[in-house]
């Protein structure tokens, strides 16, 4: 009996020291579900953006050549005097993606009256492995007319 007592004495600090975790849920997985997509956006003309800019970057299912896009995440954001290249962060819940289906980001800068001044013209396509994060480096967004 005295054995079991000491036993009983030194593991419970130990278990004491475990992490807490949900009935059936793995840590691990809890962690897993959401993707953070980061990068920045720039173009290549020398011009200051107005200080009332509006820039959106979105995260779209491009899966059906012949429909238009579903968007999946967005950020939306005025530039409030910043100048690029000027960073922006997605973050969404992995439920969101169809494993099969394509996906890209895509950006665009409108002035204050809705006037759009610059967008993304190649695709940037979103390659979702296991990791959590995706980096997409810089988009170049190209003027409009």
């Amino acid at each position: 009996m005295l054995r079991f007592a000491a036993a009983l004495l030194i593991a419970l600090p130990l278990a004491s020291c475990a992490p807490m975790e949900a009935p059936g849920e793995d840590s691990g997985e809890a962690a897993n579900q959401w993707v953070t997509v980061s990068g920045s956006i720039a173009y290549r003309e020398r011009i200051a953006l107005p200080p009332d800019a509006e820039i959106e970057v979105r995260v779209d299912d491009v899966s059906l050549a012949d429909a238009p896009s579903k968007t999946i995440a967005r950020q939306a954001f005025a530039a409030d005097g910043q100048q690029v290249p000027i960073a922006f962060l997605i973050r969404f819940d992995r439920a969101a993606i169809e494993p099969l289906h394509s996906y890209a980001v895509a950006a665009r800068i409108a002035g204050a009256d809705g006037r759009l001044m610059f967008i993304t013209d190649t695709r940037h396509s979103l390659t979702l492995g296991a990791a959590p994060e995706v980096d997409m480096g810089t988009l170049n967004l190209v003027k409009t007319r």
